[in-house]
C-alpha cells in the first residue's frame, strides 16, 4: 500500500462500493471534489467495507489469530501451507504481505471516513452520517492499534496538509484520543436531522442503533485497559454503560455483502478454495469446550466431512453434524510423516476414505459447509453478546454498572447462541433453547477469578463461533482466558510463545523511517511477534 493511501486525506479508488450513482458524471480531479458535485455519504459504505476487509479472510485473521488463540487448526500441508502462520507460528512464503493487509485496509477505511467528514463540512443536515463515519474511523484505527501498538494517529490522514511522514503516537495517546473522538461522535447524532441510507450494515441508518454501537465500542476499548490502568478502564466503562450500549440481539452490528457486485464474504471466499476447505478444522480446544457443557452451538457449528480427500475438498458437499462424533484437531501437527505427523497424536481418531483417496484428517471436525461457503453471508462485527460479557466483567469488578454480573453473563450466553442464525438459517438456535442453556450454566460468583474465567472463556467461544478471531485473540491477551498452551514446532517465529502482536509492515521502515524508529521504541519487547502493545502489560 503506497504512503499516499495510508496517510493522505484524498479520495480513494476503494470508495467504489457497488453503489455507483453519481460517479458516471464525475470527470474531474478527485482532489477538487466538493459536496456540490459529490454525495459524500457514498464513502461510508467504503469505510465499512474496508473494516470488513481488515477483520476477515486473508487479511490476517484466518491466517494468524484463528490458530494463535486455538479456535481453528490445520495441518497446513499441500496447497494450504500458509496456515502454518496460525497453527504452528511458522512463517509462510507471503507472511510479510499477509501481516500488512490489516494495516493497509484499516488506514484506507480511516481515510475514506475522513474524506466523508471533510467533504460534508459543516452541513447540519449531514451530522448523522458524519457521526457514523467517525465511529467507523475509530473502529478502523483502534483495530490496527490493537494489532500493532503505536501507529500514526495525530498526524495521520493529513497528507493534503503536507504531512506525509506522520509521527507514530504511543498507544495510550491513541486510545485516549480515539475515546474522546468516539464520545464526540455519539453526542453528534441528532434525531431532528435527516437519517442516512447509504449504510451497508443491518442498521440501515438507524441512529439509535448507531449510538448503541458507539457505546459498545467505548466499552470494549475501556475493558482493554483493565490490566494497564484499571482506573481509566473503570471511568470509560462506566461512561459507556450509562450511555446505553447494545441491549438485544437486534442491536448486533452486522455488515451485509454483495457478491454479485464484487463484494462477497471474505471468509467464504478464502475457505471455498478447495485446499483451504479441506485443511481448515475446528481446534480440539474449541470442540472440547463446547462438548463439556453439551453446548447447542456444537451441532450448529461443526461437522465431520464426508470420507476421503476428494469429497472433503468439494465445497458442495456437507458433512455430519451429530454431536457425538465431533472431534477437534489439535494444534501443532502436520502430515509430513515425522514426529509431528497427526497420525502420531495420542488420541488420533483415524483416517477416512481408502487408497489414494485416504484422508488422514478425515475424522476431525470442520466448520459446517453451510457457514463457510455462502459468499453472500453477512459478516458479524460486534454483538450484544460481547457487550453483555464485558458488562458482566465490569459488574464483577464492582464497578457502577446496572445489573449483576450473573444477569449480564446469562444475557451474553443466550445472545451468543441466538446470534449464530445470522450466519445461516441452518445454525438457528431458538431463544427458548438459548435461554434454557444459559439458565442451566450460570456464572460462578464464588470469587472474582472464578467469574473472570467463565466470562472470558465464553467471550472467546462466542467471538470464535462467528469468526471474529482477532477480537477473541485481543481479549485473550487482555484477560489471560482461556489458559492456552503454546504450540512448539520447529522453525517458529515467536520463540515457542503464542504471538502477542503483528509486526508493522516492513516498508514502514523505508517510507517513514524516522517516525517508525521512534514509534517502535514504545513497544514492550520491540517490533516482533512477542512484543506487547501498551494495554497488554506483562503479569
Amino acid at each position: 500500500m503506497k504512503k499516499l493511501l495510508i496517510y493522505s486525506g484524498i479520495l480513494l479508488a476503494g470508495l467504489q462500493v457497488g453503489c455507483t450513482k453519481g460517479f458516471e458524471e464525475l470527470n474531474t480531479n478527485p482532489l477538487q471534489i466538493s459536496p456540490g458535485n459529490f454525495e459524500g455519504a457514498y464513502l461510508l459504505p467504503a469505510a465499512q467495507r474496508s473494516y470488513l476487509g481488515t477483520m476477515t479472510g486473508y487479511s490476517g485473521s484466518l491466517l494468524f489469530q484463528a490458530g494463535w488463540v486455538q479456535l481453528l487448526a490445520s495441518t497446513s500441508t499441500g496447497g494450504a501451507t500458509y496456515y502454518s502462520n496460525m497453527d504452528k507460528y511458522v512463517p509462510s512464503s507471503n507472511i510479510n504481505s499477509y501481516t500488512a493487509n490489516s494495516w493497509n485496509n484499516s488506514f484506507t477505511g480511516a481515510t475514506q471516513a475522513q474524506q466523508l467528514i471533510k467533504l460534508l463540512g459543516d452541513d447540519a443536515t449531514k451530522v448523522n452520517v458524519k457521526s457514523a463515519a467517525k465511529i467507523v474511523q475509530v473502529m478502523n484505527l483502534a483495530f490496527i492499534s490493537d494489532l500493532y501498538g503505536p501507529i500514526p494517529y495525530s498526524e495521520a490522514l493529513r497528507g493534503d496538509e503536507g504531512l506525509n511522514n506522520p509521527k507514530y503516537d504511543n498507544q495510550r495517546d491513541v486510545y485516549l484520543g480515539l475515546l474522546a473522538e468516539l464520545e464526540t461522535a455519539i453526542s453528534g447524532f441528532s434525531a431532528s436531522q435527516p437519517a442516512f441510507t447509504n449504510d451497508i450494515s443491518t442498521y440501515a441508518g438507524d441512529i439509535a442503533k448507531w449510538k448503541k454501537l458507539g457505546y459498545s465500542l467505548m466499552l470494549r476499548m475501556a475493558m482493554r485497559m483493565t490490566k494497564i490502568d484499571a482506573g481509566l478502564a473503570k471511568q470509560w466503562a462506566e461512561k459507556a454503560a450509562a450511555g446505553g450500549p447494545m441491549a438485544s440481539v437486534a442491536d448486533n452490528y452486522v455488515l451485509r455483502v454483495d457478491f454479485a457486485n464484487g463484494y462477497g464474504n471474505p471468509n467464504s471466499s478464502a475457505i471455498r478454495v478447495s485446499d483451504d476447505f479441506y485443511q481448515v478444522r475446528w481446534s480440539k480446544r474449541f470442540i472440547d469446550f463446547l462438548k463439556a457443557s453439551n453446548d447447542p452451538r456444537l451441532t450448529a457449528l461443526a461437522e465431520i466431512p464426508p470420507a476421503g480427500i476428494a469429497a472433503a475438498s468439494d465445497v458442495s458437499q456437507s458433512g455430519n453434524n451429530a454431536a457425538g462424533i465431533q472431534v477437534g484437531l489439535p494444534n501443532g501437527y502436520d502430515m509430513n510423516e515425522g514426529d509431528k505427523d497427526i497420525t502420531n497424536e495420542p488420541n488420533y481418531p483415524g483416517s477416512s476414505g481408502t487408497g489414494g483417496d485416504l484422508s488422514p484428517i478425515g475424522r476431525y471436525s470442520r466448520p459446517r459447509a453451510a457457514l463457510t461457503t455462502n459468499l453472500n453471508a453477512p459478516v458479524i462485527v460486534m454483538t450484544f453478546a460481547e457487550t453483555s460479557f464485558l458488562l458482566a466483567e465490569a459488574a464483577a469488578r464492582g464497578w457502577t454498572i446496572t445489573g449483576t454480573a450473573a444477569q449480564h453473563y446469562r444475557n451474553g450466553v443466550s445472545a451468543a447462541l441466538q446470534t449464530l442464525a445470522t450466519m445461516d438459517a441452518s445454525a438457528t438456535i431458538s431463544a427458548g433453547t438459548a435461554d434454557a442453556f444459559a439458565a442451566a450454566n450460570p456464572l460462578d460468583v464464588s470469587s472474582l477469578n472464578a467469574s473472570l474465567k467463565m466470562i472470558n472463556e465464553q467471550y472467546w467461544a462466542t467471538t470464535g463461533s462467528y469468526f471474529s478471531f482477532v477480537e477473541a485473540w485481543n481479549n485473550w491477551r487482555r484477560s489471560g482466558y482461556p489458559q492456552l498452551t503454546p504450540v512448539v514446532f520447529p522453525g517458529g517465529f515467536s520463540n515457542g510463545q503464542i504471538p502477542r502482536r503483528q509486526i508493522i509492515p516492513l516498508n514502514e521502515a523505508t517510507l517513514n523511517g524516522p517516525s517508525y524508529q521512534a514509534g517502535v521504541a514504545d513497544i514492550q519487547g520491540g517490533d516482533n511477534w512477542i512484543g506487547r502493545v501498551w494495554w497488554d502489560a506483562a503479569n
